[in-house]
């Protein structure tokens, strides 16, 4: 069984900064693109970012300049450093495959309200 778990979320204030990080156990996603998504509340999920097994990294045009997605392969793992966040970014956070996506992991909310 493959278990994705995302850590990092929380309450942050307009214009501040938070670091979410996946990991993945039960397998290894050294060899597929991965990306990050997120679902607002009475939202559909939708694609955040995504980084290539060569660590070329595609953004949602509203995240550009302000999100940065790496990954490391030797210790399964994959960020998104997110800065000058605003209210729109509330959501919850997730990490998966970009195709044939493995189970959703639980996510972690991120928040941004004075």
């Amino acid at each position: 069984q493959v278990q994705l778990v995302e850590s990092g979320g929380g309450l942050v204030q307009p214009g501040g900064s938070l670091t979410l990080s996946c990991t993945a156990s039960g397998t290894s996603f050294s060899g597929w693109p991965m990306a990050w998504y997120r679902q607002a509340q009475d939202d559909e999920r939708e694609l955040v970012a995504t980084i290539t097994v060569g660590s070329t990294p595609y953004y949602k045009n509203a995240v550009k300049g302000r999100f940065t997605i790496s990954r490391d392969n030797a210790k399964n793992t994959v960020t998104l450093q997110m800065n000058s966040l605003q209210p729109a970014d509330t959501a919850v956070y997730y990490c998966n495959k970009v195709s044939n996506l493995w189970p959703w992991g639980q996510g972690t909310q991120v928040t941004v309200s004075s």
